[in-house]
Parts: C-alpha cells; structure tokens; sequence
C-alpha cells in the first residue's frame, strides 16, 4: 500500500500519512489546524513486513484504508523525578 507522509512544522515527530498525495479532505479540519504547516516528507510502500519507527504497518494501513489518513504522534517522553 502507497502512503504519502508530512511532518508537522509546529509539532516536532509529529506526522500525518494519507493514501493520496497532496489529499487533506479526509482529514478533520480541526485536526489539521491543530498539527500548523505540514511538509511533504516522502513517499513509502507499506507492508505488513514493513518495519516502522514507531507504529506497526499493519496500524497504519488499517487506518490509511478506513479513514484515509494516520497520526503519528511523537514518542512519550519518560518523566524523572527529582529527590
């Protein structure tokens, strides 16, 4: 499955997929002002075989195909704690 991927300019690891290129209309409009100027960062083919930095293939294409887009969140940071 082709997937076109955008990183978020407001939001560092932020990054939006869509199945079509250049295609926001399947993405909410709030979304999508919440996430400021997107990027064009590639385009990737996914499979279930595909390893992904932080989300499973598998994931991204489930949404990709029912929803036309995927939100790649940016990885949780560990708190520490001070004694």
């Amino acid at each position: 499955m082709q997937c076109f991927i955008y990183k978020s300019l407001k939001t560092e690891y932020l990054y939006l997929y869509l199945d079509k290129k250049d295609d926001f209309a399947a993405v909410p409009e709030a979304l999508l002002r919440s996430m400021g100027r997107l990027e064009y960062v590639m385009e990737l083919q996914l499979s279930a075989k595909r390893k992904l930095a932080q989300e499973t293939a598998e994931k991204v294409m489930v949404c990709l195909q029912q929803q036309g887009f995927f939100v790649q969140l940016p990885p949780a940071r560990e708190k520490t704690t001070v004694n």
